[in-house]
């Protein structure tokens, strides 16, 4: 570098001034801004078919943008960060996958093997909106994992950046509007548990502890060649770990697995992201996503740097009210109970009441739903929700 500020977003924050309104108010989330009006969008949704059954929603067409027409009806902001991919995210980034095969008809189910090499068992013709059964995993000791999977996350496969221009040309443009760079990454505990399956990987952090570290330093290979790539053309502004480590009483493994079996690596990857910043400068967040009740874990990840969580999950046990306070320079999103949305509307109003006035007094707060809106909660019920959330929030 030869020391000269360009503000063009990249090799310097772009001015606030020439931002667009939406990275703005993200920036303004990530800052801590106590009583700036709130980045508004939503985790996402398992309810568009029944709304499109009863007539709510438009349907198809060749020029129809879903989510533009979603941010109009429900008035959400522009997208305020661009999303940097090719480290998957509930399943590992595997080249190439495993094709996906239906492997036994048991009647009104089916087993699958699905393009993580899981053996699934699914309702027949239904994949999506439950929770399926996963029989079998893909890694069961050492040969299975170099003669099966190792080989699919070569760092070095020419076919992993063929679009590789393409989508950093989008990054430099969004980049340059002063939107949020959020490189995402499939984190480690949901790596090996996609690998191996909740259980028998507890059992591999004990028997076979070379297995899991072999697994991790591929993890580190790939995620560090994918970055660097990256890092050739923006600067990352958040680095996005889709975790999932927790279930509805705590965490899945102990923080002394954590310790060992993931922080070496995520230790690894920050310091040479870090290192390889456009903008020396530039404050790298970090992001765990975890469902489940994940206040147990939010100081053993904060030992990492970790300064941004989601999405606190209400039913598990999380008040993001509380947390709030408890945590008072934690970037949070979610923690909007998604089962209230189902209780009508008077139920709805004394919720957001409690919620989002005391959030925007302390700033850092993103609200959305704690998951995806479920089929139970009705369109107008969902309507009333975000007008008292524009009330409330703007």
């Amino acid at each position: 570098m030869d020391g000269s500020i360009r503000n063009d977003g990249i090799h310097d924050l772009l001015p606030r001034e020439k931002m667009c309104e939406s990275a703005r108010k993200l920036r303004d989330a990530y800052e801590r801004k106590p009583d700036a009006p709130f980045f508004s969008t939503e985790f996402g949704y398992f309810c568009f078919q029944r709304w499109r059954h009863e007539g709510w929603l438009a349907g198809e067409h060749d020029e129809w943008d879903l989510d533009q027409y979603i941010r109009e009806l429900f008035g959400f902001d522009e997208l305020g960060h661009y999303a940097l991919k090719g480290l998957g995210w509930a399943e590992a980034a595997f080249l190439p996958m495993f094709e996906e095969t239906i492997l036994e008809d048991r009647g009104d189910h089916e087993v699958v093997r699905d393009i993580a090499g899981r053996h699934v068992l699914y309702f027949k013709g239904r994949r999506n909106g439950f929770m399926p059964e996963y029989l079998e995993h893909p890694v069961k000791d050492m040969r299975s994992w170099k003669e099966n999977v190792k080989w699919r996350l070569d760092s070095g496969n020419p076919y992993r950046y063929a679009d590789l221009a393409e989508q950093m040309q989008a990054a430099v443009e969004k980049a340059e509007q002063g939107l949020i760079i959020q490189q995402m990454v499939m984190g480690g505990y949901m790596y090996l548990r996609s690998l191996m399956g909740t259980v028998d990987l507890l059992y591999k952090f004990h028997d076979e502890p070379e297995l899991v570290h072999d697994c991790m330093q591929t993890w580190l290979a790939l995620a560090d060649a994918i970055t660097a790539r990256h890092q050739e053309y923006v600067t990352i502004d958040d680095l996005f770990l889709a975790e999932d480590i927790c279930y509805n009483k705590g965490p899945l493994i102990s923080p002394k697995m954590m310790r060992e079996f993931l922080f070496p690596y995520y230790q690894q990857l920050i310091a040479n992201v870090k290192r390889r910043q456009i903008d020396r400068y530039r404050h790298l967040h970090i992001q765990v996503d975890t469902d489940g009740y994940s206040v147990p874990v939010i100081d053993v990840y904060k030992e990492l740097g970790v300064d941004y969580m989601s999405p606190f999950e209400v039913a598990s046990g999380c008040d993001v009210v509380q947390i709030g306070r408890d945590y008072p320079d934690l970037i949070m999103r979610g923690g909007i109970d998604k089962r209230v949305l189902a209780q009508g509307k008077d139920a709805i109003d004394r919720y957001l009441d409690r919620v989002l006035p005391a959030m925007r007094k302390r700033g850092g707060y993103i609200p959305t739903c704690d998951h995806g809106v479920p089929e139970e909660v009705g369109f107008e019920d969902y309507m009333h929700y975000r007008k008292r959330c524009l009330e409330l929030t703007s």
